[in-house]
């Protein structure tokens, strides 16, 4: 019976295969080193991150419902008589621009919009709303103390102004966008008075790549 032993290989084979995997690492670290995000006015701050609240379906969500995804961030209301509107439409436009320019960006970024006002803005007021704006755009609510919280967090200014009737108050608050990473860390702020549609998505499509 002949029963020899498989011959070795060459040590030169060895050193190829090492030599292959190195060339492979060094192309993925290129590859990763060229989809780096560049830094944001935001970058490293502590601004937003967590968050719980609901969302215009109902559903409780929190930053973690949106891994994966990058986050274009509005706070205002839908009673607001003029600023939030035009902001928003700004957002839907820029939307608009980014799923005709860059499509794989859109289809990896979720916008939100967040009430300061939960006792008016249910979840049926806000999609209602951002329904008449865009379909991707997704509304965020629930109770004060969530809004409360959710307004330290991302440290956005909101005083409520009283109006003529107990319903008819009115919001003083900031009015900008916030651009948050698939992990929901912060990126970059935009002040929504002055900003364009084609501003905010070359913007969006800056640090999306």
């Amino acid at each position: 019976m002949n029963s020899a032993l498989p011959k070795k290989p060459f040590p030169w084979i060895w050193l190829m295969v090492a030599g292959i995997l190195l060339i492979i690492f060094a192309a993925g670290y290129r590859f990763v080193q060229s989809r780096a995000v560049p830094e944001g006015n935001l970058s490293g701050s502590g601004i937003g991150h967590e968050f719980s609240l609901v969302d215009e379906n109902g559903n409780a969500v929190t930053s973690a419902s949106y891994d994966g995804k990058w986050r274009l961030m509005y706070f205002g209301y839908t009673y607001c008589p003029d600023i939030c509107p035009t902001d928003t439409a700004t957002m839907a436009a820029a939307l608009d621009i980014l799923r005709q320019t860059d499509t794989p960006a859109a289809q990896r970024l979720q916008p939100l919009f967040v009430t300061v006002d939960p006792e008016r803005d249910t979840p049926e007021a806000l999609a209602e709303y951002t329904d008449h704006f865009d379909p991707d755009l997704i509304g965020l609510t629930g109770s004060r103390a969530q809004i409360d919280a959710a307004l330290k967090t991302f440290r956005v200014y909101a005083r409520k102004v009283p109006g003529d009737t107990q319903d008819s108050y009115l919001y003083d608050h900031q009015a900008m966008f916030y651009l948050m990473d698939p992990r929901g860390r912060p990126v970059q702020f935009l002040a929504g008075q002055g900003s364009t549609p084609e501003g905010l998505a070359a913007t969006v499509e800056h640090f999306l790549g």
